[in-house]
């Protein structure tokens, strides 16, 4: 995967934040958001400054029984070819199942059945888009009885059977350390981190007990620290921070990517 360096998440709230900052190498953009053939002014600026941009999908649900739709994939496939893109990116989790929208990003049941589907579902997906895919874990708010293999062992074999990139997100991995006891740093062990296609940090906040994955607030050292051992165990192409609401400064921001190049050189002092 070609290097990307380290970027932010596009959002229309922080266009001129952007534009004016140091330091941003890549962006992302939720491919929902931006029309192929009218992309925001601000997205062409940037693009013409040499910028890649990756179009990030929300919505194709490429881990339910029905196959993923051939609208979203067009349009997913438009957003890549509109934005010069090296590659999509999108989530492993359903969205909808029998016409009924979820409103989120559930988790996959983990079973060797349910791997048959998705192995199914990536191969269409990838013969529909120019570029190639990358899935991203998610964070789950609860897990499946009948899981049969661990997130990891689920996308080792997925990786396995169609090459797809990975997407690993730090703070996911954190959110289900914290929510669902399941180890961060054993799940980095046993990820095929050879396919690693980018790298998403973000914050939250912990509430009752329960951590709220929102993107609203800085990243907690915790989940600095999993980038750090990710960084320990392979050079990601890309590290990108996601920040959805409550925009703060352009200082903070800066001082966030600051922090993300300090938890990854940690890396490399261990090395």
């Amino acid at each position: 995967m070609t290097g990307l360096g380290v970027g932010i998440g596009w959002r229309s709230e922080l266009d001129l934040t952007i534009e004016r900052m140091d330091g941003v190498d890549f962006l992302e953009v939720v491919a929902e958001n931006v029309k192929p053939a009218r992309l925001p002014e601000s997205l062409r600026v940037l693009r013409a400054r040499g910028l890649t941009v990756v179009p990030h999908g929300v919505s194709l649900g490429i881990g339910g029984a029905e196959p993923p739709s051939p609208a979203r994939l067009a349009h997913l496939a438009a957003c890549a070819q509109a934005l010069d893109a090296p590659l999509v990116s999108e989530h492993l989790a359903f969205v909808r199942g029998g016409g009924i929208e979820a409103g989120h990003l559930l988790p996959v049941p983990r079973t060797r059945a349910s791997l048959r589907v998705v192995t199914e579902n990536v191969r269409r997906a990838q013969d529909a888009l120019p570029v190639p895919l990358a899935l991203e874990n998610v964070a789950a708010i609860f897990g499946w009885p009948e899981d049969e293999l661990t997130e990891a062992e689920f996308l080792a074999e997925l990786v396995e059977r169609t090459g797809v990139g990975l997407l690993i997100d730090v703070a996911n991995l954190y959110t289900n350390q914290v929510n669902l006891g399941l180890p961060a740093v054993a799940a980095l062990d046993a990820l095929p981190l050879d396919h690693l296609a980018y790298v998403h940090v973000a914050g939250g906040y912990e509430h009752g007990g329960i951590w709220h994955d929102t993107h609203t607030t800085t990243a907690p050292q915790a989940v600095l620290d999993l980038l750090t051992e990710l960084c320990a165990r392979v050079t990601p192409p890309g590290v990108l921070l996601e920040w959805d609401d409550e925009y703060p400064s352009d200082a903070m921001l800066a001082g966030e990517l600051s922090r993300i190049r300090a938890a990854m050189a940690q890396a490399g002092e261990r090395r």
